[in-house]
């Protein structure tokens, strides 16, 4: 598969069958494995059809949410193909298109945005709206939002 970019941590790696294998050896522990799924993660460097988004639920994060939750992974990546960006410092205009392209050709079955309290971190969820409308599809879209102190709102 091509890469967008040449960097090798770009490249695409598919870790759901791993996750279930470490988990099973790991045991108990007091440390919190990751729920992580898929690489990349940035909306610029993810692949629309890559095969974690097949049939997939969708989290769209902002970039500094999971800094500011602290049960992210369990409340909100456990279980879903994840995406990340940042609507105030990214360019974003090819985000509406990646994510209906990501929502169209995985036949995503929903969409869970998680962004901060923040004016300029509304702009994620303007985004994926639009994104499912362009997509065809007629699927759930979530609204997360988490405050500056690490709330749930």
């Amino acid at each position: 598969m091509a890469m967008k970019c040449g960097c090798p941590g770009s490249a695409m790696q598919d870790l759901r069958g791993k996750k279930a294998k470490a988990g099973a050896k790991a045991g108990k522990s007091a440390r919190q494995e990751s729920e992580l799924r898929q690489w990349p993660l940035q909306l610029h460097l993810v692949g629309a059809g890559a095969p974690y988004f097949e049939n997939a639920d969708l989290l769209i994060a902002a970039d500094c949410v999971p800094f500011a939750y602290a049960n992210f992974h369990p409340d909100f990546v456990k279980g879903r193909a994840v995406v990340i960006g940042c609507p105030k410092l990214d360019e974003t205009e090819h985000y509406v298109e990646t994510i209906a392209e990501i929502i169209k050709e995985g036949k995503v079955k929903s969409v869970t945005v998680a962004h901060m309290e923040v004016p300029c971190c509304f702009g994620i969820q303007s985004i994926a709206e639009e994104a499912v409308r362009k997509s065809g599809r007629k699927i759930p879209v979530k609204e997360e939002i988490i405050t500056v102190d690490g709330r749930k709102q």
